[in-house]
């Protein structure tokens, strides 16, 4: 099998597409997978190459074995704010020579695109160069955003109708994905996996205490961008005098939450923690009395699951797979995106607090064993049509 991911960490970005990541791990670890990862890395032109987001990618092997798995990283020229323009046609070009010698070497069977823009209008073309079977899964801004894009669209369309076999994070994802054409009879829902040894419920009060917070403790795990809602989180702070609001992550939306924060007068009780490693995250959420991320789009966040498996409950929008998950009045909320809403959801939830192993109960089904046979059975089973 070869896996095609934008998405994937590497030592600059350890958190990025760490969901991607896990799930091939979880792939490769079967006996009768061969597995291959390329994981192709865009990097404009100089000089624009030399600024430090892009500095410290340059600086990556091209070939390393990454937690047991082969991964390549070749590079692709991108257009900063080029609105995807060209970005799918470039990384086949650079991609699809590395392909026809590994291929040459040992055949492949399938290729699996792991995010639908640009990463599978470039594996349609490299599926179409070397007859190979096509899978492209659909997890959420790759169809809500790249899908609706005027520059895009098209592309992400073709890609879908050419591929073999389609996944989708969630039903609610399937339903947007035939929204924009793509043929239903070729969509399989795929969801999520968790870790359930490693996000379980702990000490909350011990935790809390541990990272140096006090009274109530709200959560907010996502990349600090507008569609993530946490500028609703800190407006709805204001409703919760005794609250303290966590923003794990980092993104170009940060300056604005500050100065939101200190217009609301709550920026003392807002913290910045930044992009943390992915193994800190259980105890962040199960210190905290609440999850909440009321995002403007979503397929099924990987941080809605891995909260409910520590036993908190989470206060989200009706977006996605919401309504998939939240099978149970213990798990939380699904409220509309205004700071009052949230605001009332987290302050129900402060003073009626849900048995930690009922919220967890939610998050059981989503299993990384139950995760790979699906994907397993869907990638091993799908032809070139």
């Amino acid at each position: 099998m070869l896996t095609l991911a934008s998405l994937f960490p590497d030592a600059s970005r350890p958190v990025f597409g760490v969901f991607v990541e896990r799930q091939t791990i979880e792939l490769a670890a079967r006996a009768d997978v061969d597995l291959t990862v390329i994981a192709p890395l865009g990097i404009p032109p100089w000089p624009l190459a030399r600024h430090a987001r892009y500095r410290a990618l340059s600086t990556l092997p091209h070939q390393q074995q990454w937690h047991g798995l082969t991964v390549h990283r070749p590079r692709f020229p991108i257009i900063p704010g080029g609105n995807g323009l060209s970005s799918a046609a470039l990384m086949s070009r650079a991609v699809l020579p590395l392909v026809r010698r590994l291929h040459a070497e040992k055949p492949f069977d399938v290729i699996d695109a792991e995010f639908f823009f640009p990463d599978g209008p470039a594996a349609m073309r490299i599926a179409r160069a070397l007859d190979l079977p096509l899978s492209i899964k659909a997890r959420g801004a790759d169809i809500h955003y790249w899908g609706r894009q005027r520059w895009t669209a098209n592309e992400v369309r073709e890609a879908g109708l050419a591929a073999d076999g389609l996944l989708a994070v969630s039903q609610a994802m399937k339903r947007d994905m035939i929204a924009i054409g793509l043929p239903g009879d070729h969509i399989r829902v795929h969801y999520t996996g968790v870790d359930l040894d490693r996000f379980k419920p702990g000490d909350r009060a011990a935790l809390k205490a541990a990272m140096g917070f006090e009274g109530h403790l709200i959560a907010s795990v996502g990349a600090l961008i507008p569609r993530k809602g946490q500028g609703l989180l800190i407006e709805a702070l204001v409703g919760l005098p005794n609250a303290t609001l966590a923003l794990a992550g980092q993104g170009p939306h940060r300056g604005a939450l500050e100065t939101l924060a200190r217009e609301h007068r709550v920026a003392g009780r807002v913290h910045f923690l930044g992009n943390l490693p992915h193994e800190t995250l259980p105890d962040l959420f199960a210190a905290a009395d609440v999850m909440a991320l009321p995002s403007e789009s979503e397929g099924l966040a990987n941080a809605w699951v891995e909260a409910l498996a520590c036993g908190t409950p989470i206060v989200i929008s009706d977006v996605g797979g919401a309504q998939e998950l939240m099978d149970r009045p213990e798990a939380g909320r699904i409220v509309p995106r205004t700071p009052l809403a949230v605001a009332g959801a987290i302050a129900q939830i402060l003073t009626h607090p849900p048995d930690p192993f009922a919220v967890r109960k939610a998050a059981e089904r989503f299993t990384w064993a139950e995760n790979t046979r699906l994907l397993f059975d869907h990638l091993s089973g799908i032809k070139r049509h």
